[in-house]
């Protein structure tokens, strides 16, 4: 069975016997809080138990290494709309030690792109148009430096209010100890 298949039978046994039901809530965050965290794996259900999250509390956008490099991008403008139309008062960004982004080489990835199918052409004119691949392929040293630039590329967006503190975490992936990095109530 393909996993699109074995999805959609388990959600087919799932809306039947309406399990679901346990997890209704509506769209505001109970805690009022927004989480940017990596999307590694071996986060799914530490994050959220680490920090005392449960269903409906918080606003979870998740990205490779919980960057936020584009202050006009999709993850920014998700930060905005939880702040201004679903009443999130708190930004924190969460990231982890041993991230797969603090070994992440363009080189090496550009490789795998080509290996499975990507044209040298595609990637010239990508280049061509103005997109520089290494900086946009680039992961980070140290986790909490990457953590402190999300925090301050949140913080300092015009857009976002002054009074919406902005957190930096560090979470360690076997234990869920969590260390700040930035404290938002701190100006």
């Amino acid at each position: 069975m393909k996993l699109l298949e074995e999805i959609l039978a388990h959600n087919e046994q799932f809306v039947e016997s309406k399990d679901y039901e346990k997890y209704q809530t509506d769209k505001f965050p109970n805690k009022r809080a927004v989480i940017i965290s990596c999307m590694d794996t071996r986060l799914v259900e530490l994050l959220p138990q680490s920090m005392n999250i449960g269903n409906g509390d918080a606003k979870v956008i998740k990205t490779a290494g919980a960057i936020v490099a584009d202050p006009f991008g999709s993850v920014m403008q998700s930060i905005l709309v939880a702040v201004y139309e679903l009443k999130a008062d708190e930004v924190f960004v969460v990231g982890h030690h041993n991230c797969g982004m603090s070994s992440l080489n363009a080189e090496s990835m550009l490789d795998k792109v080509k290996e499975r199918g990507v044209s040298e052409e595609t990637l010239t004119t990508l280049e061509h148009s103005g997109i520089d691949l290494d900086q946009f392929l680039q992961g980070f040293d140290r986790v909490e430096d990457s953590v402190k630039h999300s925090v301050k590329t949140i913080k300092h967006h015009p857009m976002l209010p002054s009074d919406v503190p902005v957190h930096g975490l560090v979470i360690a992936p076997d234990t869920g100890k969590l260390d700040v990095v930035v404290d938002g109530y701190k100006k």
